[in-house]
């Protein structure tokens, strides 16, 4: 769940802009940060917390996307990728000089620490609220994609973006809109997963693979294709490690290369 929600903004911008936004995880890492400071330093409670990392991250991403972003789109592969590396090398020094080498420390309330009982079995009370919110917020989006007027353009752009400016969409807002979104929800991901995936100033580049595979085996542009996805790559990762720990991650990157050769565009990719 937690890999499906910092992705799939990068499906959809990917899928829309055409951008190789390498450095989406710098927006995960900042959400982790967020939280931490806010709960650590000023007290907040976590839910406020969390919609603070959402916000925080939304609008930086949209200073980022008009002054620099912007710049790029009509730039080759090359330029995007180093842009990106470069972006992902800066944020991770400054996290490093403002939060150390240590990971943020998060401080879960007492109402979601402890065990549940779910069928008879014991689960972590914070593993099961991951599941239940990430549940209703991929709800959310569905529906907002699926059922309204922005995501009807959305889905317009990504189809033929060309034809969506010739009926009077404005791509530039909407790919504005749809990037603060994207990189909210990283930083959503990121501020949820901060206790289980730490958020320290190597986080971009430490979980980018994962980022990365989640979009490729689902496809660009789609909703539904990095939720399998992130599913099959969880499920299938952690497997791997406890049944085969010789081995590690090799299954996941094999099974994936084996997946893009079957369908380069992924497995719901709406584009090749």
């Amino acid at each position: 769940m937690i890999l499906y929600v910092i992705s799939v903004g990068l499906s959809v911008t990917m899928g829309l802009m055409g951008f190789i936004n390498l450095a989406h995880g710098v927006f995960a890492m900042a959400g982790g940060f967020i939280l931490s400071t806010a709960m650590a330093r000023f007290g907040v409670p976590f839910p406020l917390a969390l919609v603070a990392a959402f916000v925080l991250v939304s609008l930086g991403s949209i200073f980022l996307e008009k002054i620099l972003y912007s710049r790029l789109y009509a730039r080759g592969e090359l330029s995007q990728v180093l842009f990106c590396i470069g972006l992902i090398l800066v944020a991770m020094a400054v996290a490093r000089l403002i939060y150390g080498n240590l990971a943020a420390p998060v401080f879960l309330p007492d109402y979601l620490r402890g065990q549940v009982q779910v069928l008879g079995r014991d689960f972590p009370t914070y593993r099961v609220f991951l599941i239940l919110f990430s549940g209703v917020l991929i709800l959310s989006l569905w529906t907002g994609v699926e059922r309204t007027r922005w995501g009807a353009m959305v889905r317009a752009a990504v189809d033929n973006r060309g034809m969506a400016q010739s009926v009077g969409i404005n791509t530039k807002r909407l790919f504005m809109i749809t990037f603060a979104l994207g990189s909210g929800l990283a930083g959503l991901g990121g501020a949820l997963g901060a206790d289980i995936l730490p958020v320290q100033w190597g986080y971009p580049f430490e979980h980018l693979v994962y980022f990365l595979i989640v979009v490729a085996v689902g496809g660009l542009g789609s909703l539904r294709g990095p939720f399998v996805a992130a599913l099959l790559i969880g499920i299938a990762d952690t497997a791997c490690k406890y049944w085969v720990p010789a081995l590690g991650a090799f299954l996941v990157y094999a099974a994936t290369i084996g997946i893009l050769l079957w369908r380069p565009q992924g497995l719901f990719g709406v584009r090749a």
